[in-house]
């Protein structure tokens, strides 16, 4: 009972800050009320949202960790990452580290970097993250798929680029979410990877309808033309006038491919290679730039 008082006192006040924040645009006023959860959920039991046990910090991976774990515990983390090295072109699991399996080999899709399969527990967290607001795990999975993306450069299964984008939304979307899931991911990547982020070079055009529910088909037309490179490719986050050749397209889920492979597309006719990093990835159907 305590603690349900707590919660509501807490909500009251942050009526009440909420009242005197109308006038702003939704999408400052989204961002109020996304601070506002988030510290009356930091005053709150830590808990992992899949299996609801309280979250120890300490241990193998919270020593990884630079910061304390929050919204998933220990065990539901390391349960749900790759235990087995992964094709970079469909997510086949693989007996030997290298980059593609024998099919992907002869096609050499785009390679896209993922610490866990979409299809499985940690899954949950990152659609929990785009459709529920819930970033309480955005941290631990960004820092899973920072360690991966080491793991795979000490392996020269990759290289580090030259700049991380992610992937944008429309303005209209942005305004009604209140923020971009992926650039968040990419501003945490930059910080664990010393890597600088651009977030201008790539812009969506059009408003397409969200591609969850559609069939490959139409998630390809949805996607067709939504998205525009810049023409003057020079460096937005460094003095030198040095036109990017390489770059990694960041997103929170890759499923059918459909969105990086556009992006990926338009890179490429402006002689840009790009690679794809994300917090989790399906491993059907392969991916093709």
């Amino acid at each position: 009972m305590k603690l349900l008082a707590a919660i509501n006192e807490k909500f009251v006040t942050a009526n009440h800050y909420v009242k005197r924040c109308i006038g702003p645009s939704l999408s400052h006023l989204n961002v109020v009320l996304a601070r506002l959860t988030t510290r009356v959920c930091s005053s709150l039991p830590n808990r992992c949202m899949l299996c609801q046990q309280r979250i120890e910090q300490g241990g193998y991976l919270a020593l990884l960790s630079e910061t304390r774990l929050t919204g998933v515990c220990q065990y539901c983390l390391a349960s749900g990452l790759y235990h087995t090295e992964v094709c970079l072109g469909c997510g086949r699991a693989l007996l030997f580290l290298q980059p593609y399996c024998g099919t992907c080999l002869t096609t050499l899709p785009i390679k896209v970097v993922a610490p866990c399969s979409y299809h499985h527990g940690l899954g949950k967290l990152v659609s929990a993250i785009k459709y529920q607001h819930q970033m309480a795990a955005l941290s631990a999975l960004t820092q899973q798929l920072a360690l991966r993306i080491q793991q795979l450069v000490k392996h020269g299964l990759i290289e580090y680029p030259q700049v991380i984008i992610p992937v944008p939304l429309h303005p209209n979307r942005l305004q009604q979410r209140g923020f971009n899931q992926a650039w968040l991911i990419a501003k945490e990547l930059s910080r664990i990877l010393s890597l600088p982020m651009d977030d201008t070079l790539v812009i969506r055009r059009i408003d397409t309808v969200p591609q969850a529910g559609l069939d490959g088909s139409k998630r390809r037309k949805n996607c067709q033309g939504a998205f525009e490179v810049l023409s003057d490719l020079k460096s937005a986050v460094s003095a030198k006038s040095t036109r990017y050749s390489h770059v990694a397209i960041v997103d929170d889920v890759v499923t059918s491919g459909t969105t990086v492979n556009e992006i990926a597309h338009l890179l490429r006719q402006q002689s840009i290679a790009s690679q794809v990093w994300c917090l989790a990835r399906a491993e059907a159907p392969k991916l093709r730039c």
